[in-house]
């Protein structure tokens, strides 16, 4: 019989930068949970979970794992108070007793939410890293998936947390607006890259495990989809316009077409030299999932 000592409302997500850290789900689901492109939560309703519940779990997290580092799921645990996530990290602090680090998928406006001595409090507790899929730094994409936030509001939430010492994650994913938005979407993306500088940045692909017609059927406008080569071009136009200074990019999640890795700006020259050679080598009509490519 297999043994799990925590009981995991599933399915549970987490960055791959967490592999190693001791997972607390402090909430279920996303509070959000209207984006087009996301699925993720879809079969969840979101809920809190109770105090004592969390105080099990991190007990029982803090003698089996031996982590140093501990993330709070589910998709915006950070939409929780100021009042509440306080003594949820008082008790990690007290139960794993020295903690290099706890971090938390947030939305800009989760941080916006609370003020900037709460967010000090929270990071002088150990909260060091938000990771924050922006997805966009286009405003009429930002609507047309329904993120429910606008490029200022992003800069707000993300430029608080800076403020307050805490670093962020950003992700974009490649291929949102497909075709008729492509342009706007990497240009855009790389403004808001550069005003914030922020600590990590990754981009994935658009994904679609209902298919494309779902997809379409969500997103607010006229999707055409992209071939492979055409959102390597977008990633090249997002890369060439990016200005950040030791900013830490990954292209290597699962659902990248192709593995990058280096630091914006040092590296940005090795990053579209290493995506013009994979323009260079793939078709034009060779799409997403077709039996071609995989």
């Amino acid at each position: 019989m297999f043994f799990a000592p925590i009981q995991y409302n599933e399915p549970v997500f987490r960055p791959p930068g967490e592999a190693q850290s001791a997972i607390l789900q402090a909430t279920i689901g996303c509070s959000w949970n209207k984006c087009a492109f996301c699925e993720m939560y879809t079969s969840k309703k979101f809920s809190v979970r109770s105090p004592e519940q969390l105080k099990k779990d991190i007990e029982t997290l803090a003698g089996i794992t031996g982590a140093r580092k501990v993330f709070l799921a589910d998709g915006n645990a950070f939409v929780l108070s100021a009042g509440k996530l306080i003594p949820i990290l008082e008790e990690i602090n007290n139960q794993f007793g020295k903690i290099q680090r706890i971090s938390s998928y947030a939305l800009p406006k989760d941080i916006i939410s609370k003020s900037i001595g709460e967010l000090n409090q929270l990071k002088n507790l150990g909260l060091k890293l938000l990771y924050i899929g922006i997805e966009t730094g286009d405003d009429e994409l930002l609507k047309l998936i329904n993120k429910g936030e606008t490029f200022q509001s992003i800069v707000d939430g993300i430029g608080k947390a800076h403020d307050a010492g805490i670093d962020t994650s950003i992700m974009i994913i490649n291929g949102l607006g497909g075709k008729n938005y492509s342009r706007q979407h990497a240009i855009h993306s790389a403004e808001i890259i550069n005003r914030l500088n922020p600590k990590f940045l990754s981009t994935l692909t658009l994904s679609l495990p209902f298919g494309l017609e779902h997809f379409k059927s969500r997103f607010d406008g006229d999707y055409k989809q992209q071939s492979i080569k055409e959102l390597f071009e977008e990633l090249r136009l997002f890369i060439e316009n990016t200005n950040g200074t030791n900013v830490i990019y990954r292209s290597d999640h699962v659902s990248n077409n192709l593995i990058l890795k280096g630091v914006l700006s040092k590296d940005k020259e090795m990053l579209i030299n290493q995506i013009n050679k994979a323009i260079q080598s793939i078709p034009d009509n060779i799409y997403p999932n077709s039996p071609a490519f995989l």
